[in-house]
């Protein structure tokens, strides 16, 4: 039996007071293999972004006084004294009268101090003429425009994603300090349950949840250590999580946690290390007999076995604390206000979260439409929620038509 069922708050606090999660250390890397890492420190440019003044158009370098006035029907004609490629320094200088082709990207030779637009000329052997005027500094890119030597371009805790890294390549960077990825050993237990792909026996069923959780271990920034399905045996299950303790950084383990003959669970945890289980218990609906325990050092999330019921408690427990561990930034749920499409009861003296999906009825107004949990282990929830309403302990029910705020699974 439970000892005590903690309230959602009360749980959290206990967490906090007995675990203090943060990032686990420093490596760096080639920035080809940033992506979707955490920056471990400041990143300052060494230099200018552009580093010259740049073209960028394909044209004619000039001095922009020498095309003043020019007209399509009034051409001024000016005397064409070299090319400026792109990739090398110019070696011809632009003097009064004259202008020199030039392509995108080509730095801007020495006394000119605007491009012509290639279309705005005309070129006859080595006359050029001009039939646009351009003011000082057209269609030219200045040194240090993008980025300035010395400035701070991206932060400790910024997550790398495409743009990020492009602007790591831009400034020369070829390996940057990032965060190490938090190991989280992941396991299901019961004996009803097999590995995907194997065959089905009678009375067994597919594990579902060390895959959903491995993956909600990737979206939360860490990396899923899979250790399989263990049966509900004290004697294995003390071999496996020592195992798993000893090579993870965090556990997460589903079923055995109820009150049943084969929950040995929490037994089991409090024979590894001190001080144990923490939590036995929760006054939630779902995740009830949600259990968790510190073994010297490390954390355990014994979760639920019904599938809803052990992603909805890793999104409210586990997810903010390998967010922590991998140094990401904690963000604000994402949550949109609905009209409840029927009414919602919770469970007597327990928070209740309802997953719900949401929908557009005839007035185009948003619907949360509750999703039918079913029996134990019913999993088509998983894929038809969008998010969950949340319900006070104190709270008798929600009306059809109230207004709900519902925290999405996802953006």
């Amino acid at each position: 039996m439970f000892r005590k069922l903690l309230t959602l708050e009360e749980a959290k606090k206990v967490i906090h007071e007995n675990f203090k999660p943060k990032p686990l250390g420093v490596e760096e890397i080639p920035i080809l293999e940033a992506w979707n890492r955490v920056l471990a420190e400041d990143i300052t440019a060494k230099i200018d972004i552009p580093p010259f003044n740049r073209s960028t158009v394909d044209g004619y370098a000039v001095k922009a006084e020498d095309a003043f006035g020019a007209e399509e029907n009034k051409p001024i004609k000016l005397k064409v004294c070299g090319a400026v490629n792109v990739g090398e320094p110019p070696k011809i200088i632009v003097k009064k009268g004259t202008a020199a082709e030039i392509v995108t990207g080509a730095p801007i030779p020495e006394g000119a101090d605007a491009v012509l637009m290639l279309e705005h000329t005309e070129r006859k052997g080595d006359e050029l003429y001009v039939y646009n005027a351009v003011a000082k500094n057209e269609n030219v890119m200045k040194s240090g425009a993008d980025i300035r030597k010395d400035e701070t371009v991206l932060k400790a805790g910024h997550l790398l994603g495409s743009r990020e890294i492009g602007v790591l390549a831009s400034i020369g960077i070829a390996k940057a300090k990032v965060y190490t990825i938090p190991k989280v050993a992941v396991l299901s237990t019961g004996n009803e349950v097999t590995e995907p792909g194997e065959k089905l026996s009678p009375g067994k069923i597919y594990d579902i949840n060390a895959y959903s959780l491995s993956a909600a271990v990737s979206e939360s920034g860490g990396k899923p250590v899979y250790f399989g399905v263990l049966p509900d045996d004290m004697a294995v299950l003390q071999k496996t999580l020592k195992s798993a303790l000893e090579s993870a950084d965090m556990v997460i383990t589903s079923g055995g946690v109820s009150i049943g003959p084969k929950d040995v669970l929490p037994q089991t945890l409090n024979s590894l290390g001190k001080p144990g289980v923490i939590i036995c218990g929760m006054a939630t609906k779902p995740g009830k007999p949600t259990t968790v325990a510190l073994i010297d050092g490390k954390i355990v999330f014994a979760l639920p076995g019904h599938p809803t019921s052990a992603l909805l408690t890793f999104h409210l427990l586990v997810r903010p604390i390998i967010q922590r561990m991998a140094g990401r930034k904690m963000r604000k749920p994402l949550k949109v206000k609905a009209l409840a499409a029927m009414r919602m009861f919770p469970a007597k003296g327990r928070r209740t979260f309802i997953m719900v999906k949401l929908r557009r009825d005839e007035s185009n107004r948003l619907m949360a439409e509750p999703v039918p949990t079913g029996l134990s282990g019913a999993i088509t929830t998983l894929a038809k929620a969008d998010g969950f309403v949340e319900i006070n302990e104190k709270q008798q029910f929600i009306d059809a038509g109230e207004e709900v705020l519902v925290q999405l699974l996802k953006s």
